[in-house]
């Protein structure tokens, strides 16, 4: 079998419901150290923001973003879904995230060891499943920091996620057929690894066999989207013509401004969205400040006193 295409894959960025976006953003920004890069609203729902969380300047594989609806309750996980989005940082700080995680009062889960890295699992203030890994690679990546988060102890990105399926063969076809993984260990049974070859955040996708598992259910707390690289549209047709024939509902390409995407719901029930490296988010605003202010396309500018008036008044950085 031929190398997989470094020009595909890995994670771009991943996409969560929440509830209270000033809670969202208090957590990300002010507790786990990352920088609000981009402030829109769901494209397809003016009303509701769509908050985008990263390193300095929102570079793939650091991604996560969120659709708040102060409306919405937390829902169930299970299969079906993706859970348990997980953050890499360096073996040295996880002393740091310890005791950071315990004078804010946050619970966490005592460190365990897996795949020979250890994680400390917790959840946001939704529910949603995260987990901080120690990764030896992150510690070879520039680390940025924010608020009290020391740069030498800044996330660094993705380190993976894991998707909970009844059956993961069909979904291990899409990863390794298509998105460019290659089998990796499997860990204790249900939990197998699937890694991308290329360096970087983002290489590493779990499949958890978990039968007898309750179907998921989206709603505040859950995954809504997981979204994979393509360096340029050459790569990223190159994956839909590979997923044609796989009758997976894709999407025609859509223009999200800050990328270029298609979608389709893997074999497990996930949702999975290929984007396009570029353009990033300095498209329409500068670096130094990113996130600071509203961002709408131009289809909603004629419209932004009546949206503004609707969404919730978000704190300014700390």
């Amino acid at each position: 079998m031929t190398s997989p295409p470094t020009a595909l894959g890995r994670l771009h960025h991943i996409t969560a419901i929440a509830a209270d976006p000033g809670a969202n953003l208090a957590f990300y920004r002010d507790v786990l150290g990352l920088r609000l890069v981009k402030r829109t609203v769901n494209f397809d729902d003016p009303g509701t923001y769509h908050l985008y969380y990263g390193d300095e300047v929102g570079s793939p594989g650091t991604i996560l973003t969120f659709f708040p609806y102060v409306w919405v309750a937390r829902r169930r996980h299970g299969t079906g879904q993706a859970e348990e989005i997980a953050f890499a940082i360096p073996p040295g700080s996880l002393g740091f995230w310890i005791e950071r995680l315990a004078a804010k009062g946050l619970a966490c889960e005592p460190p365990a060891r897996r795949f020979g890295e250890t994680v400390l699992a917790l959840r946001d203030p939704d529910g949603l499943l995260l987990e901080l890994v120690t990764d030896e690679a992150a510690a070879s990546r520039a680390g940025f920091a924010v608020g009290d988060v020391p740069a030498e102890h800044a996330i660094r990105g993705f380190f993976g996620i894991t998707l909970w399926l009844d059956d993961i063969a069909a979904t291990a076809s899409v990863l390794t057929g298509v998105l460019g993984y290659a089998a990796g260990p499997v860990w204790g049974g249900p939990r197998h690894r699937f890694v991308h070859p290329a360096d970087g955040p983002g290489r590493i996708i779990d499949l958890r066999a978990a039968q007898g598992v309750s179907r998921g259910a989206q709603g505040a707390g859950t995954v809504h989207h997981v979204a994979f690289r393509a360096a340029d549209d050459a790569a990223q047709a190159g994956a839909t013509a590979a997923l044609v024939p796989l009758d997976l509902r894709l999407t025609p390409q859509q223009d999200r401004i800050y990328v270029r995407s298609t979608y389709f719901r893997e074999p497990g029930g996930v949702l999975f969205e290929i984007a396009t490296d570029d353009p990033g988010f300095a498209i329409d605003e500068p670096v130094d400040r990113l996130g600071q202010a509203l961002m709408l396309p131009e289809r909603y500018e004629p419209y932004r006193a009546r949206i503004e008036a609707v969404l919730p008044r978000l704190e300014p950085e700390s």
